[in-house]
């Protein structure tokens, strides 16, 4: 493996250098093809796995943890940084560079007296949800592998450390800039300095000038906006977006305590240190234009008011044509008309989103499942009067209510075998559900087998296939599983 030399460690102040604490007795848990891929790498060795482990200097590396601050469930926390992460540098793939991180490598100079692990539930959690996020279209970090040991971690109960290796376009966060702009006197120069460094990195056709930092900003509101409109579509509650877990490319990034939607809820709230619900699953799309205000806040030394406010201005219009555009594919609504006017625009993307959240409400007054409801689009005939869908509403009446304005806005002039594998190639049959993840946690803690999760993650690399085999994978979850809340340390 080959690292880009002399890169984010040439910015003295962000960091400080660190080496991996390791693990003893490592072994792989998980490891993604497709993530390798992107490393050129052929598969897994031991020479890697000493590597990953912290265990042996993989050459070429810098080995760094970064130092940012954040706001935290609405609370600024003015020194944060990489408390149980390892950067170890930018690796260079085939068709690009990725930062290379070991999370849970061992305490770090930012570790706030923590002891810097993961424990392997929270690890593999890691692993499933960043490559599951991926194959579903969301824009996302992404996961090489997991690596376990015998290493005892306290967290709620003894259990053993493991470490996910994850590759990121960036790990620079939100937080960053806010921990530059507030942090002790004589570090505003810092701040155009980490500008100058993204775009150079990042955004390499915008100029290192105001006029750069006013266009970059603007795709950072852009792109924050896209990904959070993939996760409401596609029924993802992140559970922890503190400005820290931000990142600037609009990458799903730092997960813990996670949840795709089960039975459809709008106040879903899936980690249990969020009793309020800041976090809900519908509360989203606020908590993104929230976060991006705490950037902007962190920006005025280098930007005008009035710009960073225009740049803003547009969050809420990407964010509804993003995920206009995913639903509209997943219900199978016919495209706007080429040549209406603005206004003709407007008037039918209020009406698309009545039709919408009619339908979003329709399941959870019927305590449906979004998955599995939007799944059976591509076994409906809008045309008939009878269907399975109709049969799963309690009140049919309120589906037949909905019924026919639904009629008024798809086109199935293809045909409709054609137009319902069109929904299937939209609406995945399957999901990171987290019983399935409990499930295959469980049985690495209490068997030591890893099979169950080498067989979820094959599953999740093709959602929306059918894959008659694993018919099981795509039912409700039991009773146990209903509605799982995670801690944060998961």
């Amino acid at each position: 493996m080959k690292f880009k030399q002399d890169y984010f460690t040439r910015l003295a102040g962000f960091y400080q250098q660190v080496l991996p604490a390791g693990l003893p007795s490592p072994h792989w848990l998980a490891w993604s093809d497709d993530a390798a891929a992107l490393l050129g790498l052929n598969g897994p060795s031991e020479t890697l796995l000493q590597q990953l482990a912290g265990n042996q200097r993989m050459p070429g590396a810098e080995y760094y943890a970064q130092v940012y601050s954040g706001h935290q469930f609405g609370g600024y926390s003015p020194r944060l940084g990489d408390g149980r992460s390892i950067i170890l540098g930018e690796a260079l793939g085939p068709e690009g560079a990725w930062d290379l991180a070991l999370k849970g490598a061992g305490p770090t100079p930012y570790s706030r007296h923590g002891d810097g692990r993961a424990v392997m539930r929270s690890a593999v959690r890691e692993f499933l949800v960043s490559e599951a996020l991926y194959h579903l279209g969301v824009p996302t970090t992404r996961a090489l592998a997991v690596i376990g040991s015998e290493l005892p971690v306290w967290r709620e109960s003894l259990e053993k450390g493991a470490i996910t290796v994850r590759l990121a376009r960036s790990h620079i966060r939100f937080g960053h800039f806010e921990y530059f702009c507030y942090s002790e006197k004589g570090q505003a120069d810092k701040l155009k300095q980490l500008l100058d460094f993204t775009l150079s990195q990042h955004y390499p056709q915008l100029s290192l000038d105001y006029e750069g930092y006013k266009a970059w900003f603007a795709l950072v509101v852009r792109d924050t906006a896209r990904m959070i409109a993939h996760w409401q579509a596609v029924g993802f509650a992140h559970g922890v977006m503190n400005t820290d877990n931000m990142s600037i490319l609009g990458d799903s990034f730092d997960f813990g305590p996670f949840a795709f939607l089960d039975t459809f809820k709008e106040d879903f709230i899936c980690n249990h240190s969020d009793p309020e619900g800041r976090y809900a699953f519908g509360q989203q799309p606020g908590i993104g234009l929230w976060n991006l205000q705490r950037l902007a806040q962190a920006l005025t030394p280098v930007l005008a008011s009035d710009d960073l406010i225009a740049a803003l201005n547009t969050y809420q219009h990407e964010l509804v044509q993003q995920y206009l555009g995913l639903m509209r594919a997943k219900l199978g609504l016919a495209p706007l008309a080429e040549g209406l006017s603005l206004n003709d625009r407007l008037e039918q993307d209020n009406k698309d989103l009545a039709l919408i959240g009619a339908f979003t409400g329709l399941l959870e007054q019927n305590a449906l499942d979004y998955t599995q409801s939007l799944r059976r689009f591509g076994e409906l005939d809008p045309k008939a009067e009878n269907s399975s869908l109709r049969d799963d509403f309690i009140n049919r009446q309120g589906w037949d209510d909905w019924l026919p304005e639904y009629r008024r806005r798809i086109d199935i002039r293809q045909g409709l075998e054609q137009w319902q594998a069109e929904r299937r190639a939209h609406n995945p049959k399957y999901i990171l559900r987290n019983y399935l993840a409990q499930e295959a946690i469980i049985a690495i803690e209490e068997e030591g087998n890893s099979q169950p999760l080498e067989q979820l993650y094959q599953l999740l690399r093709r959602p929306f296939d059918e894959q008659p085999e694993m018919q099981e994978f795509a039912k409700r979850p039991p009773d146990w599983g209903q509605g799982l809340i995670m801690s944060c340390s998961s």
